[in-house]
């Protein structure tokens, strides 16, 4: 690997929640090693409400957090991606899209959030516990030494992080 930075693309189903997060909190702490992307496999083209409260509870809003298509991404003059990470079982039991230059694929399985029906206290403490989960496995993710690590080892330090239920501190000790 080389020192320049990789593009991760978070992906999901509606791009309006857990994806969104995921580039929120990678935009905040991954500095100039990664650019976060995220999009959706079917995105409702707009963020949750909950999300939007998040985001503003920890001062993470921004334009360029939107719900998009993942063909974005395909398309010419498209960053290229490097690393797919997928946030939720849906996507990544769906056929992953194909993109250019291959990248690696991890999958961080990351419990729905948005369960309709819920009392507003119930859904409320669902989005803070999806954001907790991701921001403990970005904070595990930006600690990897991704300069030096290779392409298989990369994608297995990923895969472990997405199944670890450890803190990022413990997750980056046991690294």
């Amino acid at each position: 690997m080389t020192d320049r930075s990789r593009n991760v693309l978070f992906l999901c189903m509606k791009n309006s929640a857990r994806s969104i997060m995921a580039e929120a909190l990678l935009r905040r702490y991954g500095g100039a090693r990664f650019q976060a992307l995220s999009a959706g496999t079917m995105p409702l083209g707009r963020l949750h409400p909950l999300t939007v409260k998040l985001l503003k509870q920890y001062d993470m809003e921004s334009p360029e957090l939107r719900s998009k298509s993942w063909m974005e991404f395909t398309q010419p003059g498209a960053p290229q991606i490097d690393v797919v990470i997928t946030v939720c079982n849906r996507a990544a039991n769906e056929s992953c899209p194909v993109f250019p230059g291959a990248p690696l694929h991890a999958h961080w399985g990351i419990e729905n959030p948005d369960v309709r029906g819920l009392p507003d206290a119930l859904l409320w403490q669902r989005f803070q516990r999806a954001w907790q989960e991701l921001d403990q496995r970005i904070h595990a993710m930006v600690a990897l030494p991704v300069a030096e690590l290779s392409t298989e080892l990369l994608r297995k330090d990923l895969e472990m992080i997405g199944r670890s239920r450890l803190s990022w501190t413990e997750l980056a000790e046991a690294g």
